[in-house]
């Protein structure tokens, strides 16, 4: 998620921004805590609405490892009803992981950084920056 990865730069990586950006859905980032592997977590999400109500269109959660990649775990979209994880704990505790849904949330996750750049979001969050700084000037 180079997009993200630069968004956060841009804004000085802060816990939690919501990025408006004309006709599109806004997006939100916000630090979630820990993964399932105890590295720092963020959430990814675009929110719209359906009779009052937020609906995450999609949301994705990743791991950050310390060299900066982001690790997909994951995968909400409320409008197809769709929540996936790619790791699980069976009953007796050992952890399992889903490889095929990671490969696939990771190219889902390349294709979405593509178009959050494409659709100028990194731009709108340097717009929303000068703008925070030109009021508390």
């Amino acid at each position: 998620m180079t997009a993200i990865k630069h968004i956060l730069e841009t804004l000085g990586n802060p816990a939690h921004v919501k990025i408006e950006n004309g006709s599109f859905m806004p997006l939100s980032i916000e630090k979630i805590g820990q993964g399932p592997h105890n590295l720092p977590a963020i959430s990814v999400c675009h929110y719209g609405e359906q009779n009052g109500d937020l609906m995450r269109d999609p949301e994705m959660c990743f791991e950050i490892t310390p060299d900066g990649k982001f690790h997909p775990y994951y995968f909400r979209n409320d409008y197809t009803g769709t929540e996936q994880e790619v790791y699980f704990r069976t009953e007796d505790g050992r952890e399992m992981i889903r490889p095929r849904l990671k490969n696939d949330l990771s190219a889902f996750a390349r294709q979405w950084s593509a178009n959050l750049r494409e659709q100028g979001f990194i731009k709108a969050a340097r717009l929303q920056t000068r703008k925070i700084l030109a009021e508390a000037a």
